[in-house]
């Protein structure tokens, strides 16, 4: 007797007295097969949540098991794709149904006709391990991609084809393996179960900076590769804006974008921008080493859960070949909401604010995937993760932005009031928080100057004295304050409106190197040093202002093109120039 529905509730159907499934089995559901995934395993009933809209679904429509679990397809031809949350490729999807994706059974995630340029690395007879490169195509014009072994396979080649042009179906390797001497077709796609981690050999110590070119995440709130940063915000502080201008700029070798929930409107923005986007290292495509998941937030609810854990598995294949991955995840929240809602489905004790009682642990299965490692390849790779989080009415202590701040590294507080005067990245310096300072200071000495973080804490401490004194400004205003007070005052407007807030589309502030940066520091740190002298004279910081030397220096970053930061040094000469034309 073949299984079938019982009964439907939203995403969520049921099929009673039943043995066939087990947990996390793949299942197809319904006369259209659409996917869906076991996920509660009783005596007398099973639970399945579907991955597609169930409207029209009836009860004893069939179920079948397909014995594996919820994969991943990985393989050439991944990069340059749009996927949904299951990874249906949505550009083919178009091409064969229209602008509306169909229910049921869809288009293979990769191209399986194209035929790729295959260099083969190994011959009959060679020994393989799991994770080695067996054989290396160029993907894009900016990725190589090496194909692995599949995982959990040791044996010796008993046939290899030659170098040559094969497409991902095509078996071009036969492997004796070692464990039961089974002989075992390796192709260039593999299939890998979403919610398991990749295998590796060891976790490497955090020790280099995902240079962003963003002022106050590259100087004040910096974040390793193999790291991981939340940003929270409410509505319109700009989460998906900081997000886009990482992605596009960040120094990783690959950037998987993950639009979980949001709105149409704004992922049909991202697709358009990253199209049109040239890579500024290469001058080719960004698109070419960048993968898109949109999961928009009228698509199925529960698919939104599966398109987290099919980006970072992405992300795993690539770091495993040896390459530098950064991923977003813009929103967390909207996955959490899924899980919600499928938990109230299922009946089950709901916790703080609804949310199911394991959603911290859910919460750190992902961060946890992040990390700087040694692949089974011998090559080092990292996943760098970046979720927003949309907290309701921008409150930070809701539970999915508690949870997640107990499990990353680098916390990066949008705040609205900041949007609402158009600072931007609107990241506050006061709530914000990177651990990777410590980690990270030894390669700052080397790599960019020995006194970067000195000045870093400079910064900071200017900013932090400033917030204090605003508090008395509001209350009796500036004019009671000694002159020193208000230097310190005009140097953290300096410090929040010449250095913090940059400029996305302006040509020489949207990325700004760690040379700029550093060059900038030294400016203000000067600007400081120059008019501390005149302060002790006692005279008054608002000639000092009228000179125009502040504003100069926030202007340097509009005024000293990228490609000519010898500028910068000649800054030290204005503001001596201006501060002495006061005598």
């Amino acid at each position: 007797m073949s299984d079938v529905i019982y009964s439907i509730n939203g995403s969520v159907i049921s099929v009673i007295n039943t043995k066939t499934f087990s947990m996390r089995e793949m299942v197809y559901v319904g006369e259209k097969e659409l996917l869906g995934e076991v996920i509660r395993v009783d005596e007398d009933k099973t639970m399945i949540q579907v991955y597609e809209s169930t409207t029209g679904l009836r009860p004893n429509e069939p179920v079948k098991g397909t014995g594996h679990l919820l994969n991943a397809t990985l393989g050439p031809g991944i990069l340059r794709n749009i996927y949904d949350g299951i990874q249906r490729p949505l550009d083919e999807i178009a091409k064969e149904q229209g602008a509306f994706i169909a229910e049921g059974k869809s288009v293979p995630a990769l191209d399986l006709e194209k035929k790729w340029n295959v260099t083969m690395l190994v011959k009959e007879g060679d020994t393989v391990k799991e994770g080695q490169i067996f054989a290396t195509t160029p993907e894009t014009s900016l990725i190589e991609h090496r194909s692995l072994i599949p995982v959990g396979l040791n044996g010796t080649v008993i046939k290899a084809l030659p170098s040559g042009e094969y497409t991902v179906n095509d078996v071009l390797l036969v492997v004796k393996s070692d464990f039961d001497e089974a002989e075992v077709e390796v192709k260039l796609m593999q299939q890998w179960a979403i919610r398991n981690p990749r295998p590796i050999i060891k976790r490497e110590p955090i020790s280099i900076p995902l240079i962003t070119g963003q002022r106050v995440i590259d100087t004040m709130f910096p974040i390793a590769k193999g790291g991981s940063s939340a940003i929270p915000g409410g509505f319109g502080a700009g989460k998906t804006m900081l997000q886009h201008q990482i992605a596009k700029w960040c120094d990783a070798d690959i950037i998987i974008y993950v639009g979980c929930g949001e709105r149409g409107n704004e992922m049909t923005q991202v697709l358009e921008e990253f199209a049109e986007l040239i890579d500024p290292k290469s001058g080719k495509p960004l698109l070419d080493r960048t993968v898109l998941i949109a999961n928009t937030s009228n698509m199925p609810v529960a698919a939104r859960e599966a398109s987290i854990y099919t980006g970072v598995t992405m992300a795993e294949y690539y770091r495993d070949m040896g390459y530098h991955v950064a991923l977003m995840a813009d929103s967390t929240s909207r996955w959490a909401e899924a899980l919600r809602e499928i938990s109230g489905r299922l009946e089950e004790m709901p916790a703080e604010e609804g949310f199911p009682a394991y959603l911290p642990s859910r919460i750190a299965q992902f961060y946890e995937r992040a990390g700087m490692v040694d692949a089974l390849s011998g090559k080092k790779g990292s996943v760098t993760l970046i979720g927003a989080v949309s907290p309701q009415g921008g409150d930070f202590s809701e539970p999915v932005t508690q949870n997640t701040k107990r499990f990353v590294r680098s916390f990066w507080a949008l705040d609205k009031s900041l949007a609402y005067m158009r600072h931007y990245p609107a990241v506050n310096w006061t709530d914000s928080y990177s651990e990777y300072i410590d980690d990270l200071t030894r390669w700052y000495d080397k790599s960019v100057a020995h006194d970067f973080i000195d000045l870093r804490q400079e910064m900071q401490s200017i900013l932090h004295e400033e917030a204090q004194l605003m508090e008395i400004v509001k209350l009796i205003g500036s004019d009671v304050l000694p002159e020193d007070q208000k230097l310190t005052l005009e140097i953290g407007r300096v410090v929040r409106v010449g250095y913090l807030q940059q400029n996305s589309f302006h040509p020489e502030d949207t990325y700004v190197s760690l040379e700029k940066q550093y060059k900038m520091l030294k400016v203000i740190h000067y600007l400081r040093q120059a008019c501390t002298p005149y302060v002790q004279k006692h005279i008054p910081v608002s000639l000092m202002t009228q000179t125009g030397v502040f504003d100069e220096v926030i202007k340097m970053k509009y005024d000293v093109p990228n490609n000519n930061l010898a500028l910068l040094d000649t800054y030290n000469e204005k503001i001596d120039a201006a501060l002495a034309s006061i005598q």
